[in-house]
C-alpha cells in the first residue's frame, strides 16, 4: 500500500475517533486531539502524493504525538481504545520511521 494510503487512513481514524470521542463523552480535548494528528496525517499524505517535502516527516511527527500521548496511558489504564491508540501510533511510527530512513 502506498504511503500516502496509509497516512490518509490513519489520518481518518485518528480525526473519526476523535470526534467519536466528543460524541459519546462530550471531549473537547478527544476531538481538538484527533482533528490535529488527522490533519497531521493528510497533510503528510498529500504532500507525499504530490512529491512535496517533508511529507513522510510530517506523518512521523503526527505519530511520536500520538504514541506521546497514548503509550503511557494505555500502559497505565489498560482499557482498549488507548492500546488501539498506541498500536495505530506503533503501525505509524514503523511504517513512516522506515520511509525517513530510506531518505537519509
Amino acid at each position: 500500500m502506498p504511503l500516502e494510503n496509509i497516512a490518509y487512513l490513519l489520518g481518518a481514524l485518528t480525526a473519526g475517533g476523535g470526534t467519536m470521542g466528543y460524541v459519546r463523552t462530550g471531549s473537547v480535548p478527544s476531538i481538538a486531539a484527533g482533528l490535529t494528528v488527522g490533519l497531521l496525517y493528510g497533510l503528510g499524505g498529500y504532500r507525499v502524493q504530490n512529491r512535496q517535502s517533508y511529507g513522510v516527516e510530517l506523518a512521523l511527527l503526527a505519530s511520536i504525538v500520538l504514541g506521546g500521548s497514548s503509550i503511557p496511558r494505555a500502559i497505565r489504564l489498560r482499557k482498549p481504545v488507548p492500546t488501539v491508540l498506541s498500536l495505530v501510533s506503533l503501525f505509524g511510527l514503523y511504517t513512516f520511521g522506515t520511509a525517513f530512513q530510506k531518505t537519509l
